[in-house]
């Protein structure tokens, strides 16, 4: 298999075409189907896809013959559609957690009572009256199962007050449940398939306890006291009593799930997975909550004390806990920003005494997040907005008494060095500057260096203009005027590329002139032109800025490949335009779209990993858009097409895609006849049927002659070859560039007409031999788009052999001699290892002197000619050990006129290996030896 082969198959199948959907219905048909289908790694559709098209089928409503609405019937089609919905269920493993988030209520509710239904939950009776003991244990187990999943939803939906009321039955039923000591049993598949081929039977043998999953009484007493406890903690907010029952609750589930973690059980590793994230919290909440009485406050934790301080209005307390707390770190991060945000709520009720506290507060923890290298929160840059010299020194104490310099480690003193820096680069007063700067702590862990170019920076940023380097007596710093302090904010919005800043400095600006176009102060701002009218036909003048420079940052940032900023000016901007524009808006999604394909590409750097389903989507459905009256941008249906390329999505392109879109759209219809080309390659008789019509597109676009107009032989031109995608930079499969290179090669051959100079490369026998109009072909264009071409490619696989070797031919073509050399060698020691094995024959045709002994008749003619040079500059003299062939030996021996030349080149034709009396495979191994030597010899000089 050649190197281009296995890559096509390599590539081919780490990027597989998207495989045909299976319709719910075709699981009615086959009744083996399911279990195969959710057996897949990655199953498609989905389980919970599958659930809620199975019960969304079943309870579609009928229409009777008075064209009245009725009910869903009760026929056989949908109990087996609700039946393969719960043995769906039954393959989660009736993972509760899963099916209460991926389903709507409705959804879920049609398949627990699904679940009664098969499980014999008598029916018209509450649950409140059932005896859970005397039920069998699938029943038994369903009944719980629908009470938790009732109780949960009550949580997420209800006031507290409501809980209380229509929680009741549910809370009775699942306390019973807590005293059953029997196992219990959840359908499985093949319970559910026996309930089909004999209810009567798999019934009887469920209430023997012998089917079914075995659910243990310590799983089951450990999900509903779980769910109790969770009851019991919302209602603790307006009965204070219940956080007593919930910590019981709690504790009694940590105690159960220490005993499951040992269970070897699908059902345990369901509930170890889905507690253990939550339980600690609940638990260490109960804990503060449920404090007892005799409980003194030396003996509280340190969670008991910032509950304890927030309920006694003890502030200044709580604070010197948090400063404390960033030495100790004994409170997590996320409790830290509970205090902090239920202190912003009590604050913003009218307690305004407490906007102090939370500032102090958002300052520790920042210290903090700092320290342990996290992203400092959006609350600290909204307080630090308008400092004070009160909160700079409260910001500076924080930082010294959470930081001991003597014992940290160095990472923590580099990320407070840093955020300190920062911090005195983004304030404006240099006052505060020259506060931070100068402390004892930012003069230990920044140096001297440091220090001075960042005050040299913030002397620069003042708002005043100083007059003299030495104050004078009598003139002194005189405030800027209004014009200067327009002109920082301008540049710092040219330089900025945070869209928040980027809105909060153009409502300055429009705030202090209202005549000013701010979009126009930087010529690199630049948006495409098909959008520049409807950007400046908007009316208001800020939002006309805002959208204009969020867009044009935005592109910038997607040139300079920095996606994470350009993907936040974009999505500032869509949410912008939403607002007003419904053109805009589809504009800015379109743009978002090329982010996405741009961004992808660049992550997945070759690696092979398929896009996402979803973007997939989205480039169809951007080239099916029929939107009227919305601007759309060439760049942007090129990369779709070519993203369609790379990703072999070949039956799309082929068989799929509207007629209408192929016809009106060029870079669509180019992009059709490359992938029905590529989907037929290697096969030669189906590729020159399909290749054909490639052909002719290709030859009429490179035609000189009245583009885009109908040619003489009645064929119309697609577009300008300046419009081509054939030279698009996001083309990245190999097997696409193949196609296009031989294609462009077996052009160049056909309008060169020098068979002496001929450029080889692979598949060009698929293409057809001759030009209709071969004057009307513009010869320069066609040569500059193969050598890009090949030259790009190179690019993306610089190992390709074929692809050098055409890099080879055209150097010599062109009479590029050295270079033509570097390449031959180069795909010469890709093909061989380099040069441990033998060169394929078809890689070197034409070199002098040595070079001759590789072709299969021996060119004696070319070799005595070179070895007559005597202008040569090769060193040949080093060069006798690589020769081989005794004809050319003794020519050599007989035209050297020096003696120590000449005793030379006896000497190596008298070696023993080239005896010419020695067997084949002696001569031959022989001369692979000096192949090798020699071909690795110049390979040094080149590489």
């Amino acid at each position: 298999m050649s190197a281009e082969a296995a890559d096509r198959e390599a590539v081919t199948s780490s990027r597989p075409c998207t495989p045909p959907q299976t319709i719910w219905f075709e699981f009615l048909l086959d009744e083996g189907l399911l279990e195969k289908h959710l057996q897949k790694s990655f199953p498609d559709p989905s389980p919970i896809q599958l659930i809620n098209q199975f019960l969304e089928q079943a309870s579609k409503p009928c229409v009777n013959e008075q064209n009245q609405v009725q009910p869903p019937t009760d026929n056989r089609r949908n109990r087996t559609l609700k039946l393969l919905a719960l043995k769906v269920a039954a393959h989660l493993k009736w993972d509760l957690e899963l099916l209460e988030k991926s389903l709507s209520v409705p959804v879920l509710n049609m398949l627990l009572n699904e679940l009664l239904c098969v499980s014999k939950v008598p029916p018209g009776v509450k649950h409140v009256e059932l005896d859970l003991a005397s039920l069998p244990p699938t029943t038994a187990m369903a009944t719980c199962v629908k009470e938790n999943s009732e109780v949960q939803e009550l949580i997420n939906d209800l006031e507290v007050h409501q809980l209380k009321e229509q929680a009741g039955d549910s809370i009775l039923v699942l306390e019973r449940a807590l005293e059953l000591t029997a196992d219990l049993r959840v359908h499985t598949m093949r319970t559910l398939d026996q309930l089909v081929a004999e209810p009567g039977m798999a019934n009887g043998e469920m209430e023997t306890s012998t089917a079914g999953l075995k659910i243990s009484t310590d799983e089951m007493h450990c999900q509903v006291c779980y769910d109790l406890g969770t009851v019991f903690f919302n209602q603790g907010s307006t009965t204070p009593a219940a956080y007593e029952s919930a910590k019981e609750h709690f504790f009694k589930t940590n105690e159960l799930l220490v005993s499951l973690s040992f269970s070897t059980s699908s059902f345990s590793s369901i509930l170890l997975n889905l507690y253990y994230s939550r339980l600690g919290g609940y638990c260490q909440a109960c804990a503060v909550l449920a404090i007892p009485s005799n409980v003194t406050e030396s003996q509280l934790t340190t969670y008991g004390h910032v509950h304890h301080c927030i309920k006694s209005r003890n502030y200044q307390r709580l604070i010197e806990i948090f400063l404390d707390d960033n030495v100790t770190l004994s409170l997590l991060a996320y409790f830290r920003q509970s205090v902090l945000r239920e202190l912003y709520q009590m604050a913003q009720s009218g307690d305004s005494a407490l906007e102090e506290v939370c500032f102090k507060v958002c300052i520790c923890n920042t210290v903090r997040d700092v320290l342990e290298g996290q992203v400092i929160g959006v609350r600290f840059h909204q307080l630090m907005l308008k400092p004070t010299k009160e909160r700079i020194d409260f910001l500076l104490e924080a930082c010294v008494r959470s930081l001991n310099l003597d014992q940290a480690s160095e990472n923590s003193k580099r990320h407070l060095a840093a955020f300190l820096k920062t911090l005195c680069q983004s304030l404006d007063d240099t006052q505060f500057v020259f506060m931070i700067s100068s402390h004892e702590l930012c003069m230990r862990l920044l140096k001297d260096e440091e220090r001075k170019v960042l005050l040299d920076q913030m002397r620069k940023r003042s708002p005043r203009v100083n007059l003299c380097t030495k104050p004078l007596t009598v003139f002194y710093d005189i405030p800027a005027s209004a014009s200067v302090n327009i002109g920082q904010l301008e540049h710092q919005l040219i330089l900025t590329i945070d869209s928040w800043r980027v809105r909060q400095i153009l409502i300055e600006l429009h705030g202090m002139t209202s005549d000013r176009q701010f979009w126009t102060i930087s010529s690199k701002w630049e948006v495409p032109t098909v959008y520049g009218g409807i950007i400046l036909s908007i009316k208001d003048n800020l939002t006309r800025d805002l959208v204009y420079v969020l867009m044009a940052k935005g592109l910038h940032c997607i040139a300079i490949k920095d996606f994470t900023h350009a993907r936040q000016l974009h999505s500032t901007c869509l949410e912008l335009v939403t607002e007003f524009s419904p053109k805009l808006r589809q504009v800015m999604l379109n743009e978002m779209l090329l982010l996405d394909i741009s961004a992808h590409e660049e992550a997945t750097g070759g690696t092979g990993d398929h896009p996402p389903a979803d973007l997939a989507s989205r480039v169809r459905g951007y080239l099916e858009m029929r939107l009227p009256d919305i601007p759309l941008r060439q760049i942007i249906t090129e990369e779709c097409v070519a993203f369609l390329l790379n990703w072999k999505e070949n039956e799309y392109l082929t068989l799929q895609i509207p007629p209408g879109l192929v016809q009106n759209n060029p870079y669509v219809k180019l992009g059709q006849l490359l992938a029905a080309t590529c989907k037929e390659l290697p096969g030669p008789k189906e590729s020159r049927r399909t290749a054909k019509d490639l052909w002719d597109v290709v030859v009429q676009i490179f035609c000189l002659s009245n583009q885009h107009k109908r040619g003489n032989d009645g064929k119309v031109c697609l577009m300008k070859h300046r419009e081509s995608t054939m030279e698009h930079p996001s083309l990245t499969d190999p097997l696409v560039l193949t196609a296009l290179i031989s294609l462009f090669v077996k052009l160049h051959n056909i309008v060169r007409d020098d068979i002496v100079n001929d450029v080889t490369a692979e598949h060009t026998s698929i293409w057809p031999t001759s030009v209709p109009n071969l004057q009307a072909v513009d010869v320069e264009a066609v040569a500059v788009t193969m050598k890009e071409l090949v030259n790009y490619s190179l690019s993306i696989n610089s190992n390709n052999h074929f692809w050098l070797l055409t890099q080879a031919d055209i150097y010599f073509a062109t009479n590029q001699f050295s270079a033509a050399m570097y390449f031959y060698l180069q795909t010469g020691a890709i093909c061989s290892d380099f040069f441990n094995k033998a060169v394929p024959p078809e890689v070197y045709t034409d070199m002098v002197a040595i070079l001759c002994q590789f072709l299969r008749e021996v060119d004696y003619m070319t070799a005595f000619k070179a070895l007559q040079e005597q202008n040569s500059h090769d060193a040949m003299d080093s060069y006798y050990d690589y020769i081989w062939d005794i004809t050319i030996l003794e020519y050599l021996t007989r035209i050297l006129l020096q003696f120590f030349q000449r005793d030379y080149s006896i000497e190596t034709i008298e070696s023993s290996e080239l005896n010419s009396s020695n067997p084949e495979e002696v001569l031959q191994l022989a001369a692979q030896k000096r192949k090798k030597k020699f071909l690795q010899a110049m390979a040094k000089l080149y590489f």
